[in-house]
This record gives structure tokens, C-alpha cells and sequence, in this order.
């Protein structure tokens, strides 16, 4: 038997989400590979999945948790065996196939990657989708010729995860980083990550014209919608913008007059369905370049039980930077703390 977070779908086409005990056998049998979750997180979609706000989960009932970390316990798959330590993102995990906010969780081997040297279970979560996804943002503009002395780089949504890490990770590679936020009272933080600069994101968040004062460099966008039409309306001739998120809206109601006029590049970040080649190199280089300091002071550590009360305020954006989730922790206390 384990602990986990259930979703089942009401009669009326809610979301029931849950802490239940199961076992094994209630797990997907289309997985290879069978491990111990030692820590997960919350991420954005966690939340949109846990709540019911988007049609994320794709089939019933369903565990929640897109990331993973922690020990192989039985394996079919040829390249794990029973105690390799393994990285789970994405992968449709979560939507389609039973996640990770649980104590077990069957999933495929090739969907796997192998932790770091040296990352414990809980710096790898504190890194997490979020963490993976910002490295795949700076190597993608680095990979597209921004250097760090061609200019200001932005960073929306700087105080959630995806942009705490990506301020952390550019300001250690010497990039000029901008921080966008919609909580000022968060500038200290942002500015102790690396952050040269804070703005409020409601200079950006309200429709705009299609060319505006060429400021950017580089963008690192994981608000979508006008935030991100702004940012590419504001970025410099020959510039890049990164983006790989939708907090915002899935929207983009933009002009082509950027790319046609400035020759700015609009790169798409997926995390999910990534090559595992480029998971590899981002994980390898996020063991090797990210301040464990840095990591420390936007990590918090939550518990299954946490992790339903917290899924709400993520979409509200009320959570600072990281929410690692310990799957086995306090489980009986928490479980009394909401009447279940």
C-alpha cells in the first residue's frame, strides 16, 4: 500500500481530489518500470489538474504529479534495474498516465533519466518541470546567438518557478536580467536570485501597440497572452524570445510586424514531450550551474495533504518560486488536518 492524491471525475463533471491509500495493482500496466516516489512537486498544470479548472486530466480516475525523483524498485525496461535513481517530467504523466504524487508510481522506461551524481531526490524536485524547463529557455537563447552582452534579458513571471530559476541560471551565465513580476513587494527576492532590475508586469500584462521601444534582447515568457505579444513588441532587432507558458492566457493577440520588420525569433519551449537528449544535457548542466543557495531560498517544502490546499493558490499565483512535494511525510497528521 501507498499514499496518494486520487482524482476521479463527479457526475457532474468536477474534479473529487482526494488523499487515498492504494496499492499496486491499481496502477497503469502499460509501464515498464516500477519505482519508489521518494519527492514530487506542484507545478501550474498539477494544480489545473488537481482543481479541475482546465481539462488536463485526460483519463479517470487519475494520480496527479508531472515530475518525479526518486529509486527504481522492479524493472522490465533493459537500461534500469532495481535501485538506479531516476528524473520523471512530463511525458503526458499526470494527463494521460498515473503521476507522481504518490509513494509508487509504474511508468516507462524511456520516459526516465538518470539523477546527477551527487542531486539528491529533493534538489532534483526543488528543480523539477519548472527548473528543466527554465534551462531549456537559456540554452535555447544562447543556442539562438544572445550573449550576455547583447543586451537585457526579460523575465516574466519572475516569481514563480519557471522564472525564479531562469533569473538564477542567466544571472549566474553574466546575462543583464529583468525581472517582471506582479508582486513588487517580492523585488528583494528577485533581486537576491540575480535579478539587475524589477518591473511591474502590468506594463506589459494590457493590450499594446504591435511595435513598441526596442528594449530585449531576449525574453524568457511563461505568462502567454498580452505579456508575452508585449515582450516580443518590445524586443530588439535580430533578439529571441522564449516562451513556454500560458499563466496568463493561451491566447496571443499579436502583429506579424516583429518578425517581418525586426527579424525577432519566437521560439516554442516544450518540456513535455522534449528528446531525451536534451533532457540529459539540461539536467546535467542544471547539477552543474545552479546555486544550491540560490535553489534553497525559493524551494518550500509541502506534504500531500499541502499539495490540495496549495493547487488553488498556484493558479492564483500566490506561490514564491518552488513546492516540493515529500510524498511520505507527516501523511497520518496531515490526513487528520482535513477531516479525511
Amino acid at each position: 500500500m501507498f499514499k496518494a492524491i486520487l482524482l476521479n471525475k463527479n457526475d457532474d463533471g468536477t474534479t473529487a481530489a482526494t488523499l487515498s491509500e492504494l496499492d499496486d495493482a491499481q496502477l497503469p500496466a502499460e509501464g515498464d518500470v516500477s519505482v519508489r516516489v521518494d519527492y514530487s512537486t506542484l507545478n501550474f498544470k498539477d494544480g489545473l489538474a488537481i482543481t479541475g479548472k482546465s481539462p488536463v486530466v485526460r483519463k479517470w480516475p487519475m494520480i496527479p504529479g508531472i515530475d518525479g525523483a526518486g529509486e527504481v524498485i522492479a524493472s522490465d525496461h533493459p537500461d534500469w534495474k532495481p535501485g538506479d535513481l531516476f528524473i520523471l517530467n512530463g511525458w503526458g504523466v499526470g494527463e494521460n498516465h498515473m503521476g507522481c504524487l504518490a509513494g509508487h508510481a509504474k511508468l516507462k522506461g524511456d520516459w526516465l533519466i538518470r539523477r546527477p551524481a551527487g542531486m539528491s531526490a529533493r534538489t532534483a524536485m526543488a528543480i523539477g518541470t519548472a527548473g528543466y524547463t527554465a534551462m531549456l529557455c537559456a540554452t535555447a537563447l544562447q543556442e539562438q546567438g544572445v550573449g550576455k552582452d547583447s543586451g537585457e534579458i526579460l523575465v516574466t513571471g519572475a516569481s514563480g518557478g519557471v522564472g525564479s530559476v531562469a533569473i538564477a541560471i542567466l544571472s549566474a551565465r553574466g546575462y543583464k536580467v529583468v525581472a517582471s513580476t506582479g508582486k513588487m513587494q517580492e523585488a528583494e527576492y528577485l533581486k537576491a536570485l540575480g535579478a539587475a532590475e524589477v518591473m511591474d508586469r502590468a506594463a506589459l500584462s494590457a493590450p499594446g501597440k504591435p511595435l513598441q521601444k526596442e528594449r530585449w534582447a531576449g525574453v524568457v515568457d511563461s505568462v502567454g497572452s498580452h505579456t508575452l505579444v508585449n515582450a516580443v513588441a518590445q524586443t530588439r532587432y535580430g533578439g529571441v524570445v522564449a516562451a513556454c507558458g500560458l499563466a496568463q492566457g493561451l491566447d496571443f493577440p499579436a502583429s506579424v510586424a516583429p518578425f517581418i520588420l525586426r527579424a525577432v525569433r519566437l521560439i516554442g519551449i516544450d518540456s513535455v514531450m522534449a528528446p531525451k537528449a536534451k533532457r540529459v544535457a539540461a539536467w546535467d548542466a542544471l547539477a552543474r550551474e545552479l546555486d544550491e543557495k540560490k535553489l534553497g531560498a525559493i524551494t518550500q517544502e509541502i506534504g500531500l495533504a499541502e499539495a490540495l490546499l496549495k493547487a488553488p493558490e498556484i493558479l492564483a499565483g500566490k506561490v514564491r518560486g518552488r513546492l516540493v512535494v515529500n510524498v511520505n511525510a507527516g501523511w497520518a497528521a496531515r490526513f487528520e488536518a482535513l477531516g479525511q
